[in-house]
This record gives C-alpha cells, sequence and structure tokens, in this order.
C-alpha cells in the first residue's frame, strides 16, 4: 500500500540528526525514498525546508541537503492547495495543514513531531503513528 503524506520540517531534521537507525522519523525518509510514501509538496514547503536545513545550527552538508530536497520532488506530487480556512498557532505551519487536509481524496497525512501545533484530526499524525500504519499493511 502507498501512503501519501505532508512531511513536516521537524520530520526532515529529526531523522538527519538522529543517531538512531530505527528512529521513527528516520523510518520515514526510507518509507520516502523505497516509495511507500509519496511525499506531498509544494514551492512553499520546499522553500522551507531549504532555509531550515540550511540553518548553521545542524551542520547539514550541502550534498545532504540537496539529496533531501532532490528526493521530495522526485518521488512527490506538487500540490495547489485550496485555503482550509484554519488558525493555528503558528500560521508558517498553515501550508502543510491546508495540503493534507485537502487532499484528503487520496486519504492523505500530515506527519509531524510537533502534533500539538496542529488541530486533533485523524490526518495529523506522529512518525511512530505513519511508522506503524505502513507496518500494518505489510503482507507476510
Amino acid at each position: 500500500m502507498i501512503f501519501y503524506a505532508v512531511i513536516d520540517t521537524n520530520v526532515l531534521i529529526s531523522a538527519l540528526l538522529t543517531k538512531h537507525e530505527d528512529s521513527a522519523t528516520l523510518g520515514v525518509i526510507r518509507s520516502m525514498l523505497n516509495g511507500k510514501i509519496i511525499p506531498l509538496y509544494n514551492k512553499d514547503i520546499l522553500n522551507e525546508y531549504n532555509d531550515v536545513l540550511h540553518r548553521p545550527k545542524f551542520h547539514l552538508e550541502e550534498i545532504t541537503i540537496q539529496l533531501v530536497l532532490g528526493a521530495v520532488k522526485e518521488y512527490g506530487i506538487e500540490v495547489y492547495p485550496k485555503p482550509s480556512g484554519e488558525h493555528l498557532l503558528d500560521m508558517d505551519d498553515l501550508v502543510f495543514y491546508d495540503i493534507a487536509y485537502d487532499r484528503q481524496d487520496i486519504s492523505s497525512y500530515l506527519v509531524t513531531g510537533n502534533i500539538k501545533h496542529y488541530p486533533d484530526k485523524q490526518f495529523v499524525i506522529t512518525p511512530v503513528e505513519m511508522m506503524n500504519k505502513i507496518k500494518s499493511t505489510k503482507v507476510f
């Protein structure tokens, strides 16, 4: 089964900085790379990814940043969402929410480590919940 997901920037950062090979955030990125997750994005999300990944405090190499951005564009689907009308504590997060909200027709998810930043909706999930959904669909 394929899942569609808007991946919050904090999930990317956590995946790139983790020292734990079994972390859920790294699992989300691996699932994107192996085709189990189709990332949903738009230019605003790509711009945020680019800005945050380039912050000096993360010490990420340029090749790593370009690989991540390239993978999102190569494996993902660009979405032009209709506004949800939702008001968030941090309105910079709205683009992530709006895309997942707009793409409910394909059962999309918003995968975030900051679940409290978003409304309590079934499509807003943590990386652990995303990985549990993927694992529960495996055929043995």
